[in-house]
């Protein structure tokens, strides 16, 4: 197989080594317990409307070894801070039960069906169908769970789900299916088309062949298509062999492409749009245009692993608009913003439609993947860009958007996430209004612990919390 392959640190003394302890150190040391904390120091007002729980998810390895540790592998650990009444009820944070970090710690792994060699799943928390779980790509079956997290299962959808999921499943507002792009390194020459309904089963495995074994993290949607990413980070047999956790590498070998898949057909009636070289991991949105031409709104990569393994080695080039012209088959790319972000969001009921407002995570320079101080707020329409600022030594992670009520507006309601606040080792669940994005917090919930930097996660409606 031809590709550049990720440098091994076999011996544990050189770059590998060093950028694997940059996620186990400082910010990104692991937390070394569960927590259960009722509480909670409140700030300002936390708005009445808010009635639920923020979960999110990220890597907290329990005994991880700095030669060969990577960043995306390490145990699941779901952190909640549920609200009600303009209170912080409870924040609560529990280890996904797989079966090697039970065997680490002493306990017993969560039950429920396996799907692959790996059950570690850390990536995501997603409501589908009214039911949360934390999700992963690349292997497991998704983990369900509890309200107060403290139950948890494996769990296949109820039986529908034969193969591999993602970590991001998109919810189309208009159907209410959820669409997914999901790969195994054990299968590197299909992919899959999952879709939900709304009810949570699973109704289309769609296969698509490939070549190499690509890494899709994300996709998205619009009303005709859905939209895959075939990019140049593909599976590394010589970094699988050589014991890395996380056996994908930058190839330029690989054709770099973007799929549109028209909605309920099958792969050989998908468009295949060249695009250079370049590697994605979030998209922002996707909408179809009236002449035919459909754009995607991405944060994008000049490469990804392409140096040493135990995280991401390169820097954001920023936001970008991709205009995929279906007749010619290429992509047009137009910077909207050079500076390195990610974790892009938006309003999700305008999720595949057109839309105006991007909330982004401003990122360091040091390839690191690690927040800087801002956030971002792109208007889509107008081009321009507001900088919300959280002060130095504040790093931000991804920012959820929650409308004020089931009619509001694009951009009425709130931005929800955390902020590691470094000199005092803490975290704050920051609100903010989204139309006063450059103003104070609305409210902060202090807590007396740093939540290490993790991935993804979302506001989860209702509930008795």
């Amino acid at each position: 197989m031809a590709s550049v392959l990720a440098r091994v640190d076999a011996d544990g003394d050189g770059e590998g080594t060093q950028t694997a302890r940059h996620f186990l150190s400082g910010i990104h040391r692991p937390m070394q317990e569960e927590l259960t904390l009722t509480s909670l120091e409140v700030r300002g007002a936390i708005p009445p409307g808010l009635r639920g729980r923020y979960l999110r998810t990220g890597p907290n390895p329990v005994a991880a070894d700095p030669a060969s540790y990577h960043w995306f592998t390490g145990d699941g650990m779901v952190h909640g801070l549920a609200i009600r009444d303009g209170k912080a009820i409870w924040y609560r944070n529990r280890w996904i039960g797989s079966r090697s970090n039970a065997a680490a710690r002493g306990t017993t792994p969560a039950p429920g069906p396996r799907h692959g060699s790996s059950d570690t799943v850390n990536t995501n928390v997603v409501d589908l169908g009214g039911r949360v779980f934390a999700v992963v790509e690349g292997g497991s079956y998704p983990v369900a769970l509890s309200e107060t997290l403290d139950e948890q299962r494996y769990d296949n959808f109820r039986g529908s789900l034969a193969g591999s999921f993602t970590a991001h499943p998109h919810r189309d507002p208009l159907t209410g299916e959820y669409h997914g792009i999901c790969y195994e390194g054990t299968n590197p020459n299909e992919i899959h088309h999952v879709v939900l309904d709304p009810t949570g089963s699973v109704v289309r495995e769609e296969p698509i062949a490939v070549e190499h074994g690509p890494m899709i993290h994300d996709c998205a949607i619009t009303a005709r298509y859905v939209v895959v990413l075939d990019l140049p980070v593909t599976f590394s047999l010589a970094t699988h062999l050589a014991g890395q956790p996380l056996p994908y590498a930058w190839n330029p070998a690989h054709r770099a492409r973007v799929g549109l898949m028209p909605r309920g057909g099958d792969q050989h009636a998908i468009i295949w749009c060249d695009v250079d070289p370049v590697y994605v991991f979030h998209v922002a949105n996707a909408f179809d245009l009236p002449d035919g031409r459909v754009v995607l709104d991405v944060c994008a990569y000049p490469t990804m692993f392409a140096g040493a393994p135990g995280g991401p080695d390169a820097t954001s080039r920023g936001l970008e608009r991709w205009t995929l012209d279906p007749a010619a088959r290429t992509t047009t790319v137009r910077t909207i913003d050079a500076a390195p972000q990610e974790f892009p969001r938006i309003d999700e009921r305008r999720f595949g439609q057109t839309y105006r407002y991007a909330y982004v995570v401003a990122t360091q320079s040091d390839r690191r993947f690690q927040s800087a101080s801002r956030l971002y707020k792109h208007d889509l329409v107008e081009a321009g860009r507001e900088v919300h600022e959280f002060g130095t030594g504040r790093h931000p992670g991804e920012f959820v958007f929650v409308p004020a009520h089931d009619g509001g507006d694009e951009d009425e309601g709130w931005l929800i996430g955390f902020v590691i606040d470094e000199p005092s080792d803490t975290t704050d669940l920051v609100i903010l209004d989204a139309r006063d994005f450059e103003g104070a917090p609305v409210a902060t919930v202090r807590l007396p612990h740093r939540i290490p930097p993790g991935f993804h996660g979302n506001w989860i409606n209702g509930g008795q919390a």
